[in-house]
């Protein structure tokens, strides 16, 4: 098999690839020889050995002509992980329908537009192709203040798990499940200084993971190290979220400040 996590003449596209966990996997991708192509609505200037494509991937005509466009300027296309996603807070009981609607299209329907679209390429060439969705621990569990954002990532769940077995066998569908990410976004839902800390506290492996961590996850999943693997999800989540009754029956103090809400990654976005 020589090294599987060599990807010298593949060609990867990852879309919302631009910062924070979209930008980590790209930059993955590019020290394992991969030609790499990133998506966003806006360019950005530091991208380096990164190509750029501009795209609203809730537009699925706009999604059609980038994907085409990666596709006749390499030749092929190998990979595609769909990353573009995120919400901010909003409560259920007032979040409007227009913003419900976004946040549905951003995390839900674009991994479809752009999935159909690779697709139809990675049917064509001999040996397929990959696509890696990008979950979130809100979509596994209930999701206060991000509702339409939990509901759309555990769509996606299922959305992974009938592509899978729809495009098998040419082309392998997985999925990478983050849970508490540190981000450039981070400190707006987390806080800063001991405010952060006591989050990464309550993870079990100690920390939030660095975006790093996963994107090492889609790289292997991409790889064929997972070639037997389609329809997966693997939750990258440090081992879990501790049950909230654990620490109110250690300290049942009423006096105490609750810990800060966990949104998995929602607030990474395109």
């Amino acid at each position: 098999m020589g090294n599987p996590l060599d990807f010298s003449g593949q060609v990867v596209l990852v879309t919302g690839g631009t910062r924070n966990i979209g930008r980590a996997i790209a930059e993955r991708f590019v020290e394992a020889g991969a030609t790499v192509v990133v998506c966003g609505r806006k360019p950005v200037d530091d991208l380096g050995p990164i190509g750029f494509e501009a795209c609203d991937v809730r537009d699925a005509e706009a999604v059609g002509a980038m994907v085409d466009a990666v596709h006749a300027a390499h030749g092929r296309l190998d990979v595609v992980v769909n990353n573009a996603g995120g919400s901010p807070p909003a409560p259920a009981a007032e979040a409007s329908a227009r913003f419900s609607e976004r946040i549905v299209a951003l995390n839900l329907l674009a991994p479809l537009h752009v999935s159909q679209a690779a697709n139809r390429i990675m049917q064509t060439q001999d040996d397929g192709g990959v696509i890696v969705n990008i979950g979130s621990v809100s979509g596994l569990r209930p999701s206060p203040n991000t509702a339409a954002y939990g509901a759309a990532k555990a769509g996606l769940v299922s959305l992974t798990q009938t592509l899978a077995m729809e495009w098998a066998p040419n082309v392998r569908v997985n999925m990478v499940t983050a849970g508490l990410v540190l981000t450039a976004d981070t400190a707006a839902f987390y806080g800063e200084g001991e405010a952060a800390d006591r989050v990464h506290a309550t993870v079990p492996l100690g920390h939030m993971a660095d975006p790093a961590e996963v994107a090492d996850a889609v790289l292997a999943m991409a790889s064929p190290l997972f070639r037997h693997a389609s329809g997966t999800n693997v939750v990258v989540d440090g081992g879990g979220e501790r049950p909230p009754y654990l620490a109110t029956a250690a300290d049942p103090d009423p006096g105490q400040p609750p810990p800060p809400p966990q949104s998995g990654a929602a607030i990474d976005s395109m």
